[in-house]
C-alpha cells in the first residue's frame, strides 16, 4: 500500500503528455468554431416526426407547441415519453 500512491502518481505524470493532443477545445473559446468544423445548415422534419412529437395533442394545436417548427435535431424532452401512470397526460405509455 505504501507504493501504490507513488506508482499511481508516476503513471499519471507520464501519461498526461500523451493524452494532450492538438484537438480544438470548446471550453477555451466556445463562441468560435474551429475552421473546417461541420455546420448544420438546415433541418427538415417529415410528417412522421411531427406525428410522433405531437402524440396525444389534439387539433388545433396550441400556439405553445409552435416551437417544434424551429426544433433542430438536438435532444428535447417534449418528443419523448415521460412518467407513467396519472402523469402520462399525452398517452405515450398506452
Amino acid at each position: 500500500m505504501r507504493f501504490f500512491l507513488p506508482v499511481c502518481s508516476v503513471i499519471l505524470l507520464l501519461t498526461t503528455p500523451m493524452a494532450s493532443a492538438d484537438y480544438p477545445i470548446a471550453g477555451i473559446k466556445p463562441s468560435l468554431r474551429p475552421s473546417g468544423a461541420p455546420v448544420v445548415e438546415w433541418v427538415q422534419h417529415n410528417k412522421t416526426w411531427y406525428e410522433h412529437a405531437l402524440t396525444g395533442v389534439q387539433r388545433p394545436y396550441p400556439r405553445s407547441l409552435y416551437f417544434l417548427d424551429n426544433q433542430g435535431d438536438w435532444y428535447t424532452p417534449f418528443n419523448r415519453p415521460g412518467m407513467r401512470g396519472p402523469y402520462d397526460i399525452r398517452g405515450w405509455h398506452r
